[in-house]
């Protein structure tokens, strides 16, 4: 059989089963089993580390989806997108797939992206977490959430975001560059550092810093510590996708469930495979290296040979 009659062939749900469409309509119904089941073994069979990132991923797709983005600004202007969460190892715990705006997401007191995060972050509540996000999750109202479950928070945030101060965007505060400004509300710390532009942050993980302009001898900017924080742990989400990118199974098609299938087959055998098998070393104390494509070939060896040895 050739490739494409495989690929035209490939179905993961039965068409006579489809959902009757209303307001309970799943557009995921065709792979919705195996995104939960998935989603189930992420969470069975790994343990998080403590620090965590929360950040949306593109799927480069240009045939017909409800679902589909158009984002001008990205490279990959067509695409899915993908909430994921993420951990040290690079290893994604958890991930939502965006179907469309959700009328039942939003409510008065809480936007879809808060909604996002706190269905993200329902696995590791109450365990002492701590979370990274950028300034499209970000908001005081998350945080001070999050924080009610045991999930301590770090992200950039727009300074227009409700909750803020008012006197904390750029036109009112007229930094210069090194400058740091900092407000507090109760255990929530709302910090903005001037570089070339303006950079807001937003965290309930540290003490406030102190205010000033820090400029080393010459006459550089210094970057506060939570700002070199944020950017060491949002590097998960880069990792990843270049991992995930660097032997790619995908295939151009117009079907929608076999472009997420096989980007989630890349997650699995670039990622997961590989954090696993550094995670596994890690506790035996052993520094052990092995390259991208030598995990592929075992997992291969695994799949059609039964031979699966990690050395």
């Amino acid at each position: 059989m050739t490739r494409d009659r495989f690929l035209h062939i490939l179905h993961f749900a039965d068409n006579s089963q489809r959902p009757d469409k209303g307001e309970d309509y799943d557009r995921l119904w065709k792979l919705r089993t195996v995104f939960d089941k998935l989603n189930e073994a992420h969470a069975k069979f790994y343990n998080p580390s403590e620090h965590l990132a929360v950040e949306k991923v593109i799927v480069k797709f240009k045939g017909r989806a409800i679902f589909r983005q158009y984002i001008p600004k990205k490279r990959k202007c067509f695409c899915i997108k993908i909430y994921k969460l993420y951990d040290e190892s690079w290893y994604t715990y958890d991930m939502k797939l965006y179907l469309g705006r959700d009328s039942h997401s939003a409510t008065d007191n809480m936007t879809a992206t808060h909604t996002t995060v706190r269905q993200l972050t329902c696995r590791v509540e109450g365990l002492g977490h701590k979370i990274f996000m950028d300034n499209f999750f970000s908001s005081p109202r998350l945080f001070d959430d999050l924080n009610r479950h045991q999930i301590n928070s770090c992200g950039r945030v727009q300074p227009n975001r409700k909750d803020l101060p008012h006197d904390f965007g750029p036109k009112q505060l007229k930094l210069k560059r090194g400058d740091v400004k900092v407000r507090t509300k109760g255990g929530l710390t709302a910090l903005v550092w001037k570089d070339r532009r303006e950079v807001y942050i937003l965290t309930n993980m540290e003490p406030p810093p102190a205010e000033g302009n820090f400029c080393d001898e010459n006459n550089r900017p210094v970057r506060p510590h939570i700002v070199e924080r944020y950017n060491w742990h949002m590097g998960y989400v880069n990792n990843s996708d270049r991992m995930a990118t660097s032997y790619s199974m995908s295939r151009r098609t117009l079907k929608w469930t076999t472009k997420l299938f096989f980007h989630l087959l890349d997650l699995m055998l670039a990622i997961h495979v590989h954090s696993m098998h550094y995670a596994i070393h890690s506790c035996n104390s052993k520094s052990v290296t092995i390259a991208l494509h030598e995990v592929r070939m075992k997992v291969y060896g695994v799949l059609f040979n039964g031979l699966f040895t990690l050395n």
